[in-house]
């Protein structure tokens, strides 16, 4: 990666999820550099699996460094969606998105991996990230949600999926597609990677 500002706004939120013992993966586009083609703008996404009873250890670990808004935190737990954390050292911008309880959403989180970032000749400690069949997936919902018009997320996809080859578990891939109502879109994505499917 060209930003070696992602690890300085990304370590504290992971060393406090860890702290806490909150089950996390980070997705978006750092997990899509790592296993695929690296682009110059990061955004961070983290899954988290936040509770209620975190919202106040989060804030004594991050507050003097992040902007946070406990408010915004209890009303995503409530509503299983996002809320986001802006580094005050770097002004980057951290979404965190509450776990659902839903099936694909535990697989994803059984199935997270612990690598490193490398930017710019700095290593950072070793996270758990998405699986990079998660982070195709993930980002076809999205692509997907914005009516198929983000060509950095499709590129992405395009990246892994080239980037990692046969090493994809396609069958996973396959399944998680059908009921996500993402297969054709997957068909396609290998298609125009110019790896046969």
């Amino acid at each position: 990666m060209e930003n070696p500002d992602i690890i300085k706004a990304i370590t504290p939120v992971v060393e406090a999820l860890e702290k806490l013992s909150i089950t996390y993966h980070i997705g978006g586009s750092i997990a899509s550099s790592l296993y695929g083609i690296a682009r110059a703008t990061i955004d961070a996404d983290i899954a988290a699996d936040i509770k209620k009873e975190h919202i106040l250890p989060l804030k004594s670990f991050l507050d003097t460094q992040y902007y946070f808004d406990e408010e915004m935190i209890g009303d995503a737990i409530q509503r299983k969606s996002s809320f986001n954390l802006i580094h005050l050292n770097t002004m980057i911008k951290i979404d965190i998105f509450i776990h659902k309880n839903e099936p694909y959403h535990y697989e994803a989180l059984k199935r997270r991996r612990k690598d490193t970032i490398i930017a710019e000749g700095k290593t950072s400690d070793e996270y758990y990230f998405s699986s990079p069949e998660d982070v195709i997936l993930n980002k076809l919902q999205w692509y997907e949600m914005g009516e198929r018009v983000s060509e950095r997320q499709w590129l992405d996809v395009l990246g892994i999926i080239k980037v990692q080859g046969s090493s994809l578990d396609k069958e996973y891939l396959i399944h998680w597609a059908d009921k996500l109502d993402l297969i054709e879109i997957l068909k396609k994505a290998y298609e125009n990677s110019g790896i046969g499917q």
